[in-house]
């Protein structure tokens, strides 16, 4: 009999499965309204993001981070004389961050359980563990996957070494997410399936060109329209 093409799939999880960069807008703007008096909030923002790409290598993804970067983006544009209070008050928002509740995107739970039994499901994602596990256990998906993988960064080796241990290779998996910088474009590098979900605030550290002449790059609007993409590789 002759192998399915594919056997494996995995999901990322921020604002593939659930909504997350709404929330770190939100508190991006509660933190340049901490700094009204001392900038104007594109430019704090940009100093923000600054600091940000700065920190990935100490800090890596995720709230602790950012929160992190925060303190220190206060700490220049006031030229060192921020207030205990306000650091005070990014601690907080901080915390508030990692306490947001979890929606999950149109699609998602009806997608997974028509996948689950029928193909690996693995969901591959970046950021604080504790957060990130956290989030998972609110979505109620966690029964419906097969692993979970919480990672420090996405490369091709993370794909080739992921899809070998949950299921039998790169090329003989897909995977599916928002970031064509983390989920897309190295998981074709690996040799699998990368189906591109856009997500209307996806992160600008994320942002690279389509690799629309890959053979195996699909892209879709939305988590429903994956059945006919699976479809067509039969």
């Amino acid at each position: 009999m002759p192998q399915r093409p594919l056997t494996t799939i995995g999901f990322d999880a921020d604002d593939t499965l659930w909504q997350n960069e709404q929330f770190y807008r939100l508190t991006e703007r509660q933190f340049a309204e901490l700094l009204a008096d001392h900038a104007e909030s594109e430019s704090i923002s940009q100093k923000l993001l600054e600091a940000e790409k700065r920190n990935l290598h100490h800090y890596g993804f995720g709230i602790k981070g950012f929160t992190l970067s925060m303190i220190e983006t206060a700490i220049e544009i006031t030229k060192g004389e921020v207030p205990a209070t306000v650091i005070a008050q990014i601690l907080d928002i901080g915390r508030d961050l990692l306490s947001h509740p979890v929606e999950t995107l149109p699609d998602v739970r009806a997608t997974l359980e028509a996948l689950a039994g029928n193909y690996l499901l693995v969901l591959i994602t970046k950021g604080d563990l504790f957060d990130q596990e956290r989030k998972l256990a609110q979505s109620g998906l966690g029964d419906l996957f097969d692993a979970v993988e919480i990672v420090s960064d996405k490369n091709a080796s993370t794909y080739r070494r992921i899809f070998s241990k949950v299921g039998d290779g790169a090329e003989r998996a897909m995977m599916v997410g928002n970031s064509l910088k983390s989920d897309i474009v190295p998981a074709l590098a690996a040799g699998s399936y990368g189906v591109f979900i856009p997500h209307e605030l996806t992160w600008i550290f994320e942002h690279v060109e389509e690799p629309t002449q890959a053979p195996r790059f699909r892209k879709i609007g939305y988590l429903g329209e994956l059945h006919g993409i699976i479809k067509g590789l039969s």
